[in-house]
């Protein structure tokens, strides 16, 4: 068996990029379509962004799936959540049951749903006394996530569940890109002024912890993340290696993949955005990634919600654009 540091290069090793004559292929067809170029704005730049992943001149999505990751974290002995680590079980049941919001979300955007629950019995470590994971946990973590993607599937949209996990978030977000933990610690499943604070101060004591650690972003990944955060990380980079392109949901499941966007320059082109979440860091976030957000709907709910939501901004880019006619065939005149 390789050892972590082996398995972690191969991970990153000649990952393929954009098929460049697809996304071309759809710009020259949206240039003759009934309409003033350009009119549709996000649901072309999707389109293409779809065409370039998939490797198809004419992107589909007949097969969406929505993957939701759950685990426990130890840090929540720190106080930073008013909810019990139990209900991340309770929600895992909850989703398994067709109970919840992601559940009729998924169902109405035509997606598949599934969630994996990552050891939730056991929590990772605190990670303001020592690292959250050990490295054969971690790489674990990553290989659960990474054998969730299905080969073949034209759209996937990732989510979580984790009390604490925005607290991680947090943590990873100003470890990867800097600025104090006041900037990144948001309300999570509802914490008033002094718990935000409060939560703000565990974040930064972990990073005073881990120092120079952290200028790894695997170390980040690692002593600072969850289990359901580096199967995200996992099928992130799965979803790259077979072709996949990614919807990412709100800030922890954007803070997951953000390692990969400091590991390689490009590493997170294969992605976008569902949602711009009310979780206070989130915005901050999504600036540092460079990657488009569908839409803003001032949701801070997690579990996959707002990327399966966007699922239906995409189906309606592929729509138009395999849908409309041209300019010939229906007999419009173009510009000159």
């Amino acid at each position: 068996m390789a050892n972590t540091a082996d398995f972690l290069q191969d991970l990153v090793r000649k990952l393929p990029g954009a098929d460049v004559a697809a996304a071309a292929a759809v710009m020259q067809r949206q240039a003759i379509l009934t309409k003033p170029p350009g009119s549709l704005g996000v649901l072309e730049e999707a389109v293409s962004w779809l065409a370039a992943w998939q490797r198809r001149d004419m992107p589909r999505l007949d097969q969406v799936d929505v993957v939701v990751f759950a685990g426990n974290h130890g840090v929540t002995a720190q106080g930073i959540s008013p909810y019990p680590s139990s209900v991340t079980e309770q929600m895992v049941a909850n989703f398994e049951a067709g109970g919840a919001a992601i559940n009729q979300i998924a169902k109405a955007n035509g997606a598949a749903f599934s969630v994996v629950p990552l050891m939730l019995d056991r929590p990772t470590a605190d990670f303001t006394v020592e690292p959250a994971m050990t490295p054969l946990e971690f790489r674990r973590a990553l290989a659960v996530g990474y054998d969730a993607v299905v080969p073949g599937t034209d759209l996937l949209c990732l989510g979580e569940m984790g009390i604490g996990n925005t607290t991680a978030a947090a943590a990873i977000s100003a470890a990867l890109f800097g600025g104090p933990a006041a900037r990144w610690a948001g309300r999570g499943t509802g914490l008033d002024a002094d718990g935000v604070s409060h939560k703000a101060a565990v974040v930064d004591r972990a990073l005073a912890l881990h120092g120079e650690a952290l200028n790894d972003p695997w170390e980040v990944a690692r002593r600072l993340g969850g289990r359901e955060t580096a199967a995200i990380l996992g099928a992130v980079l799965a979803a790259r290696r077979h072709s996949i392109p990614v919807l990412l949901d709100g800030f922890v499941c954007s803070a997951a993949a953000a390692p990969l966007s400091k590991l390689l320059p490009d590493g997170l082109d294969h992605c976008m955005i569902g949602h711009v979440s009310a979780e206070a860091g989130h915005r901050h976030l999504v600036q540092e990634l460079h990657r488009p957000a569908l839409l803003n709907l001032d949701m801070r709910l997690g579990e996959g919600s707002g990327a399966a939501l966007a699922v239906s901004i995409v189906r309606a880019a592929v729509a138009c654009h395999t849908g409309m006619a041209t300019f010939t065939q229906a007999g419009v005149t173009n510009r000159d």
